[in-house]
């Protein structure tokens, strides 16, 4: 494996105030990633400048490196990394279908124009995800009829129709109920057998085995990176949170509670 994304001293402000505090990060191509912390420390934020959807102050020591390259040109970034996130917010509220919504992903379009000529094969690609999510019954609804949770899952099948090389993923679980998330963790791995995944989440249970690499963020920072087994501890955790957590661990997977 090789570095095919890092990023050195990355520094975000917002309405006058640093979010994102000398950020930096490697990642070798199939070490999948979870980051860990509280509300407001930084997570989604690490996850746009990846994206190169938020840019940090220019500074000279500020780099920012993916697929070996610094530059890039933005549409054909987009055709390489995934993202879930609920900041997708044009695409949940739309009146296209389901199927739509994912089969467009193949042409990185919010559904189609009279421009795009959609061939069979695209049709059965978008069905063939929404099997997987387990939506292939409600294909033909349109996005603004779906429940939270199954919103959710059709952009998951949509970023995955065309296999990015990086899957990013911004609390994924939200909304979804415990066979939801399940399902979810087992998609996930399934996903990280032809994608780099790198994902924000509150909920340790969403962790699948795959996941190998846990970083932790308070207040902006990186404070912990390393092994998932070492990371995930009862003291680092309650560290970040600033309240006592308590770990448990079963076939594999980890859950948290106060």
């Amino acid at each position: 494996m090789s570095d095919f994304l890092f990023i050195d001293h990355a520094n975000v402000r917002r309405d006058g105030k640093l979010i994102l505090k000398d950020a930096s990060l490697r990642v070798k191509e199939g070490e999948h990633v979870s980051i860990i912390g509280a509300n407001g420390a930084g997570k989604s934020t690490l996850l746009d400048v990846i994206a190169r959807q938020v840019y940090p102050l220019a500074r000279d020591d500020y780099k920012n490196v993916i697929f070996g390259s610094e530059k890039w040109i933005r549409s054909d970034l987009e055709k390489l990394i995934g993202i879930v996130s609920e900041r997708n917010a044009n695409f949940l509220n739309t009146s296209y279908s389901a199927r739509e919504i994912v089969c467009s992903g193949l042409y990185a379009s919010l559904g189609f124009d009279f421009h795009h000529r959609i061939k069979d094969e695209d049709w059965l690609k978008a069905d063939e995800e929404l099997k997987k999510v387990g939506l292939y019954e409600k294909k033909d609804r349109t996005m603004n009829s779906l429940s939270s949770g199954e919103k959710r899952r059709v952009l998951l099948a949509r970023v995955n129709i065309y296999s990015p090389r990086l899957l990013l993923l911004d609390e994924a679980s939200s909304a979804l109920d415990f066979p939801s998330r399940a399902a979810l963790r087992r998609l996930i791995s399934s996903y990280a057998m032809h994608s780099t995944v790198i994902m924000v989440t509150h909920e340790l249970s969403e962790i699948s085995p795959e996941i190998n690499r846990v970083i932790l963020m308070k207040d902006g920072m990186i404070v912990k990176d390393g092994k998932k087994n070492e990371i995930l501890t009862e003291d680092n955790l309650s560290e970040i949170f600033s309240e006592k957590v308590y770990i448990s661990y079963r076939d594999g997977i980890y859950s948290a509670y106060c």
